[in-house]
């Protein structure tokens, strides 16, 4: 298995449903457990073996490229693709593909407003085995609500908190091969513009059990401060 030592973090993210934490910062320099939440997609990339990280940013960015700086303080080399107008995800993933520097095959591609730990060698390995264009991971959809379970009579049989559902969700993680630049928009969303192209036999998932949480609201930052802690030790 060859390392991947690149990595893309989309930092660019409004977090318009988190005002006013938001107001003076992007999403990903929202603290959570005593650091910004893009820390930790940054240590989980870094542990795989990434040392050069394009950091794609626009609103706000000053704040976030005054924490980072040259990357030191993680262990990495930082560089940022700057948006002056918005490109989509995809539009902003293919920028920050033409900034990465030294020879690369592969590109570790995630969200800098979510939280989460992963097999990343494991992923690696099977994105490489499979000669894959695109791996994502997807983690199975918990239910925001309760869930009450009843019988064929009417009768409340008993209550399940939050239960896990029979789908899978795209955690925003991805191995992207460099042959996908190509496909992508230079503004536009890959989901939609790209990841229709993709071949099947090179479009897989890693399908991951491990702990994965969106902070999209401050109900959201509220309960990833009482559970980091606990994961990340």
């Amino acid at each position: 298995m060859a390392k991947i030592t690149h990595a893309i973090i989309l930092a660019g993210g409004k977090g318009e449903r988190m005002r006013p934490l938001t107001s003076d910062r992007p999403k990903p320099m929202v603290y959570i457990g005593g650091k910004p939440i893009i820390a930790y997609p940054i240590s989980q990339v870094v542990k795989a073996g990434v040392n050069q990280i394009v950091f794609a940013c626009s609103y706000k960015r000053e704040v976030l490229i005054n924490h980072i700086k040259t990357g030191k303080r993680y262990g990495v080399k930082a560089i940022y693709s700057i948006e002056e107008s918005p490109l989509g995800r995809g539009g902003g993933i293919k920028q920050a593909m033409k900034q990465l520097e030294g020879d690369w095959e592969d590109v570790i591609v995630t969200n800098g407003d979510q939280i989460w730990q992963l097999d990343l060698p494991a992923m690696i390995e099977k994105h490489q085995a499979a000669k894959a264009l695109a791996t994502i991971v997807v983690v199975p959809l918990k239910s925001p609500y309760g869930i009450v379970e009843v019988n064929d009579h009417d009768q409340v049989l008993g209550f399940k908190e939050k239960p896990l559902l029979p789908h899978w969700v795209n955690a925003g993680i991805y191995i992207f091969n460099r042959e996908i630049m190509d496909l992508l928009p230079d503004v536009g969303d890959h989901e939609d513009q790209t990841f229709p192209k993709l071949p099947k036999e090179r479009f897989i998932v890693y399908k991951s059990h491990d702990y994965w949480r969106g902070v999209d609201t401050v109900k959201d930052k509220t309960e990833a401060d009482a559970e980091v802690g606990k994961i990340f030790k």
